[in-house]
């Protein structure tokens, strides 16, 4: 059987096995589909049980207002972060493949770095069969432990996790000797699957407690799904470190909270109640997107000038993959508009990102040498080569800024002479509530993560009306800034909680259902247009699942050549942000080229998935040939097939489908996720019957 026989062979099992949409309905990556439900910010949102925590009870449905509190054990020699005896324990289930196991990690750090030696973080291995590179990667992981310890555990799992899209064998061997590990004892355990059984003890644990999708969370036993965000775990965490201080005053030791609590809850979850009342979500406290913060520049680098209309100050680091992918949305601003914003870097490296401290000393000695230009070069560099950040190198790329003088930058880095200043940063921070990057303040009102660019313009446009209001107020412009937050919160500053019906998790539609979308007259194809078939693919080039769906497509085309027509639609999901861009440009590709020039243009963006920026978007098609750059440079500038682009997003909306990406309509019949060549069959068969 060939490697790709198997993994088909896999998914179609696993499909069967264990009804694959309750992933979706229960987990932030269940699926080989993104939603497009899933918050920007620090990962999707689900529902969970965040009530005030009580032992658990036997194994039978729980009474009204019962925390459900299951047996997360902790298995001997599990990788861990934190002491055996913190009050809380959070056991994780995880997949270093999985999109949005990566999402959560800044959260992660931030809970540990917030509760200190109150918190243990344990990790569990649930690599999902439709992730074929993240069983091997579950090995690598557990053979640096075997090898080091917690401590080579968790430098290999933020190497997996950096390098999310590069986890071939050849990549886990990379990474090992990164660590220094033992290689040949590396090859031999990868080799002969020697972690293989736990493993599957973690996998078995996993659907004993009903946590089949990734990632999961028990904390102190209660369950938290998904990718959530801070918030959501931090009130979790909260009240389970209430409710084991009172255990603790009550006489239980410290060292033994998490065991106590284990011995009283459930081996497996509750029956699922027949007639379920109307679900409500509990009343918790949102940010107020609308609240002012003083958020003072000091000392602080700064780009653009200091009259600008709008002030944004950045919490970012550089070892940050979030921080990096922001990177163009902010050169975007600067593009569009010019003097009337400024731009202010203060420095969050985060603990779990060893070389972001070193890289953020490195860049601040830059700054008290040289200056802010030299700084703003020196914070291109380090972004740029955000996975290579070495003291070597952050001498090397230190060299080469006109009249440095390194005896002073490397006195500097050896004595850790800028950690107060640094510090100082991180201390503003949290007291802001926005310990995670990036984190920024337009004006002083806070926008979280690495957004889009319209979510930027929304805010800066608001605030440009203000700054306009407080000039004409009297304000001489050079005091801009500090007069709009003079009056600026010091602290979070939290809308209460109003209980209010939770959304309902994406149904499944009716098999049967058939959405009634018309297909564009001009839009790019595959086959034959009187094809008695058409698949009509809404997708993303930035989905990590739309570019596995491809070669399926390709063996559709090929089992089928004159009885399928294959349709593309944009469907660019709003937290990539450079899918707008992309199927902008691939619009423009088709209105110069035609279909022809439009799929080879869509092969170099799924192979080049990672590197969308702008300047590739150019380089690739002038790849393709034949395409007038001067064009395709003003169609992009304008937004030329922007209002396209929208149109077939809307399309789906006006047809009444909920869809993710990759989804495909079979006749009007919906196939969501990269699902493999049979499934394709099976609908297309069915189709050419009807």
């Amino acid at each position: 059987m060939s490697k790709g026989s198997a993994i088909i062979s896999i998914l179609i099992a696993f499909v069967a096995g264990l009804a694959i949409g309750n992933l979706i309905g229960h987990s932030g990556g269940g699926d080989e589909s993104e939603l497009a439900t899933i918050a920007v910010d620090e990962g999707g949102s689900r529902g969970a049980d965040n009530a005030a925590p009580a032992p658990g009870a036997a194994n039978n449905a729980p009474a009204d207002g019962e925390t459900v509190r299951l047996r997360a054990e902790v298995p001997e020699g599990a990788p861990q972060r934190g002491p055996s005896d913190a009050l809380v324990t959070i056991v994780m289930w995880s997949d270093y493949q999985c999109p949005f196991c990566s999402r959560v990690e800044p959260t992660l750090a931030r809970l540990v770095q917030e509760h200190g030696n109150n918190l243990r973080v344990v990790w569990r291995d649930n690599p999902l069969p439709f992730h074929q590179n993240a069983g091997p990667a579950a090995q690598a992981a557990r053979e640096a432990y075997d090898q080091g310890g917690n401590e080579k555990f968790w430098a290999m799992h933020d190497l997996l996790f950096e390098n999310q899209g590069s986890l071939e064998r050849a990549d886990l061997e990379r990474y090992a000797g990164q660590l220094n590990l033992n290689m040949a004892q590396f090859r031999a355990a990868l080799d002969n699957n020697e972690h293989q059984a736990a493993i599957q003890a973690d996998l078995a644990a996993a659907t004993a407690l009903g946590a089949r999708g990734t990632p999961n969370f028990f904390i102190n036993g209660v369950n938290l799904r998904g990718a959530q965000p801070y918030e959501a775990f931090d009130q979790a965490v909260r009240a389970e470190l209430a409710n084991a201080q009172r255990m603790v005053q009550a006489g239980t030791p410290r060292a033994q909270v998490y065991a106590s609590l284990m011995r009283n809850a459930r081996t497996s979850p509750p029956p699922e109640p027949a007639a379920p009342a109307a679900d409500a979500r509990p009343a918790q406290p949102q940010p107020d997107p609308a609240a002012i913060y003083r958020v003072p520049v000091g000392e602080s680098p700064v780009k653009g000038p200091a009259n600008a209309l709008v002030t944004i100050v950045a919490f970012s680091e550089f070892q940050c993959p979030f921080c990096a992918r922001v990177e163009p949305t902010l050169t975007q601003i600067q593009e569009r508009f010019g003097n009337d914003v400024r731009f202010v870097f203060k420095h969050n490296p985060l603990p779990f990102h060893q070389n972001a401290m070193p890289a953020a000393e490195a860049a601040v000695e830059v700054q008290t040498q040289l200056g802010d230009e030299a700084f703003w070069t020196y914070h291109d560099t380090l972004f740029e080569h955000q996975q290579e950040l070495s003291r070597e190198n952050l001498e090397q790329w230190a060299q080469a800024l006109p009249r440095i003088n390194m005896a002073r930058f490397r006195a500097a880095l050896d004595g850790h002479t800028h950690q107060a200043r640094i510090q100082a940063d991180q201390d503003l921070a949290r007291s802001l509530g926005a310990s995670g990057t990036p984190s920024f303040f337009i004006n002083g009102r806070n926008l979280r993560g690495a957004q889009p660019f319209p979510a930027f313009e929304a805010v800066i446009n608001e605030e440009m009306a203000r700054a306009r209001q407080q000039l004409a107020s009297g304000t001489a412009r050079g005091g801009l800034y500090e007069a709009l937050i003079a009056n600026g919160a010091t602290s979070p500053q939290m809308l209460p909680g109003a209980a209010a019906p939770a959304p309902a998790e994406p149904a499944e539609p009716p098999p049967d259902q058939v959405y009634e979308i018309a297909v564009p007259r001009n839009a790019p194809t595959r086959g034959p247009a009187n094809a008695p078939v058409t698949i009509q693919l809404f997708s993303d080039f930035q989905c990590p699942f739309c570019g596995r769906i491809g070669p399926t497509l390709d063996q559709v085309a090929e089992r089928y050549p004159t009885q399928v027509r294959i349709v593309w639609r944009n469907y660019p999901l709003p937290f990539h942000q450079n899918a707008m861009p992309a199927a902008e440009a691939a619009a423009e590709v088709f209105a110069q080229g035609g279909s022809t020039k439009f799929w080879a243009y869509h092969n170099l963006l799924f192979e080049n998935q990672r590197d969308l920026s702008r300047e590739n978007l150019e380089r690739f098609a002038q790849q393709v040939g034949g395409i007038d750059m001067n064009r395709f440079r003003a169609a992009l500038d304008n937004h030329t097939h922007q209002a396209a682009v929208q149109a077939d997003m809307q399309a789906v909306t006006a047809a009444g489908a909920r869809i993710g990406t990759p989804s495909s309509f079979i006749n009007g019949r919906l196939l969501q996720g990269a699902q493999p060549f049979p499934a394709f069959e099976a609908a297309i068969n069915r189709a050419l019957e009807e």
